[in-house]
C-alpha cells in the first residue's frame, strides 16, 4: 500500500492483506482527494481506519493532525508502526476502539476551530446491519464539526447516500463497487 500524493508520495505503509481492512483503492483515493482540494492545516479523523491510508494521505497533503480509530488491536498496532516508519508519530493519535462505541462518549474536542477532514470508510456491511447507528455517527460529527469541515463517506450500493445530513452539501460519485459522498459543512 502506498501514499499517492503530497510530501510522503510513494512511501509505503504496512498492509497485511486482511480483507477486514479493505483499503480504498488508489484510483478512488486520488479522485477523492481531487474532490477535497486543499486539506492543509485540517484535522483528519480516520474512522474505521483499517490500514490508516486515508489519514496518512491527509497528513502527506498537509493536514496538521490525524486521529485513527480502529477496533482491531493488531491493525491499530500496524497503524502505529506505519506512523513511526513515516516519521509522523507526533501528528498521529491511534485509538484501538470500536468507532461507534467510542463516539457515543462524545465527539473528540476541537482544540481550535480548524476544519475537520472526516473519513468514514467502514466495512460496507455496517451500513446494512447498523444503518441507524452509522447515520447517527455521521450526523453527530457533522453537527459538531467546525464550518468548512469536509467529510468523505464510502459505502456500496446497499446504502443510500442521500440519507446523509444536508443532502445538497454532498457530491456523490460511483467507483464500483464503492459509492463515495464528499460533503462540505457550510452552515
Amino acid at each position: 500500500m502506498r501514499i499517492i500524493g503530497g510530501v510522503l508520495r510513494g512511501r509505503k505503509i504496512g498492509y497485511s492483506g486482511d480483507q477486514r481492512t479493505r483499503p480504498m483503492k488508489d484510483r478512488v483515493r486520488e479522485a477523492v482527494f481531487n474532490l477535497l482540494g486543499d486539506v492543509a492545516g485540517m484535522r483528519a479523523l480516520d474512522l474505521f481506519a483499517g490500514t490508516g491510508v486515508l489519514g496518512f494521505e491527509a497528513l502527506s497533503r498537509g493536514a496538521s493532525r490525524a486521529l485513527f480509530l480502529e477496533q482491531h488491536f493488531p491493525t491499530a498496532d500496524r497503524i502505529r508502526r506505519s506512523a513511526a516508519d513515516l516519521d509522523v508519530e507526533s501528528a498521529c493519535e491511534v485509538v484501538a476502539a470500536d468507532t461507534l462505541l467510542w463516539l457515543r462518549r462524545g465527539v473528540p474536542p476541537a482544540d481550535d476551530q480548524r476544519p475537520w477532514l472526516v473519513f468514514c470508510s467502514p466495512p460496507y456491511d455496517l451500513y446494512v446491519s447498523r444503518r441507524d447507528a452509522m447515520l447517527a455517527l455521521v450526523e453527530q460529527l457533522w453537527a459538531a464539526a467546525p464550518l468548512e469541515s469536509r467529510f468523505v463517506v464510502e459505502a456500496d450500493e446497499r446504502f443510500d447516500l442521500a440519507l446523509l445530513p444536508e443532502p445538497a452539501a454532498w457530491r456523490l460519485r460511483d467507483y464500483p463497487p464503492a459509492r463515495v459522498g464528499v460533503g462540505v459543512k457550510r452552515m
